[in-house]
């Protein structure tokens, strides 16, 4: 690479650390409400009310079934009629694609963290529950307390390797026209005819931040493993 081209690519920084930021952003925002909602959707399937534990299932496994880029256009396109009609107002609320993301993969994500969850939560022993039970604590106490710790404790290996998918993912927000990071670099590589330079670019990154992620989920199961 030239000086000359990496001056001019250098040009280009302040856009794609803005496109950057919005990716990071929108993982972070995603994993947290992903992670609560997906909890709450465990414990509801765990403590065996039939109704809620029917409906979990059912929500679990349609949105594991149909595939995230029709979730993104279904939601983008649906929530504003939804609000609208739950509201009673003239007009479907302007809502940006950007913002909508953010609500999209959290509800996406749930889906699967719920069931990591809920495979920690089976992978602490029965006992666990029946002892808080047998000291006075109700079942949602007792989960709350005592087996909800112990199961995101199993379950952090597979929430953090969730979570490098989700950055993946969400590079597909750019077929919305939302600029992420790729869509930044894209906007770049088509406008001005630096293909291989721009997308080398988010190759290293994405290899970057994936990457060490990665190695944090190896040493997170060299660490449990150890503490089994």
């Amino acid at each position: 690479m030239t000086a000359s081209l990496w001056t001019q690519i250098t040009t280009y920084t302040p856009f794609l650390w803005a496109g950057l930021e919005y990716s990071i952003r929108l993982t972070v925002v995603a994993a947290i409400g992903g992670l609560i909602l997906g909890g709450i959707l465990a414990v509801l399937r765990i403590l065996g009310w039939r109704a809620a534990a029917y409906f979990v299932s059912f929500y679990v496994n349609v949105t594991r079934a149909v595939p995230l880029l029709l979730v993104i256009f279904t939601v983008y396109i649906l929530t504003p009629i939804a609000i609208k009609g739950i509201f009673g107002l003239p007009y479907p609320p302007k809502i940006s694609a950007a913002d909508s993301a953010y609500f999209t993969f959290a509800l996406f994500e749930a889906a699967y963290y719920c069931e990591i969850i809920r495979s920690g939560i089976n992978g602490v022993s029965s006992n666990q529950m029946n002892a808080a039970e047998a000291i006075g604590l109700t079942k949602l106490q007792a989960m709350r307390y005592v087996v909800l710790p112990q199961a995101l404790r199993i379950a952090i290996p597979m929430i953090v390797t969730q979570i490098i998918i989700l950055f993946q993912d969400a590079s597909l927000v750019s077929l919305l026209n939302v600029i992420d990071f790729v869509g930044a670099a894209n906007i770049i590589a088509e406008r001005d005819g630096l293909l291989v330079e721009m997308y080398s670019i988010v190759a290293v990154v994405y290899l970057i931040i994936c990457g060490a992620l990665s190695l944090a989920v190896g040493k997170l199961n060299r660490k449990f493993a150890i503490a089994k």
